[in-house]
């Protein structure tokens, strides 16, 4: 598989996760695919609150978003799209859920390549399915399950 990822750190903070890291936890999403292409940024709460306000309406900071690659009909790219992460948000969401942070930084990287694919939680039924993708894939990377209480 020929995965090219762009890390973009947005923000300078102790602990983030490597390009190696964010690489490893897309391709285990990617697992089916012989090529893709997408980049990760990881930012701060204000870019973050600003992407959220400008794409979903939102006035809030949040952990990830995703923006697939929108190409011309007849344009075969492996081009996926785009996720951005808010690093303060990862560590805190951590802290509060009990999650080793770097388990935390491979979910939303998990989910927000799963988005770029397609995949959506709008519904009860997309969001089981959704869920069970991330925790095999998680449990592979050697990460415990996101969803445990």
């Amino acid at each position: 598989m020929t995965i090219e990822i762009d890390v973009q750190y947005a923000v300078d903070a102790d602990g983030l996760p490597t390009v190696a890291d964010f690489r490893r936890w897309a391709a285990a999403a990617l697992e089916d695919r012989s090529a893709a292409e997408l980049a990760v940024r990881v930012v701060d709460r204000e870019e973050s609150r600003r992407l959220n306000g400008t794409y979903r309406g939102k006035d809030a900071p949040t952990n990830v978003l995703s923006f697939p690659a929108e190409l011309p009909p007849g344009v075969d790219l492996p081009l996926l799209g785009d996720i951005v992460i808010c690093a303060p948000l990862v560590g805190e969401e951590a802290r509060s859920q009990h999650k080793r942070v770097m388990d935390h930084w491979a979910h939303l990287t998990v989910h927000g390549v799963l988005h770029l694919l397609g995949f959506d939680h709008g519904n009860d039924d997309d969001a089981a399915e959704m869920e069970a993708l991330e925790t095999r894939i998680l449990l592979k990377l050697g990460c415990a399950d996101p969803w445990r209480a």
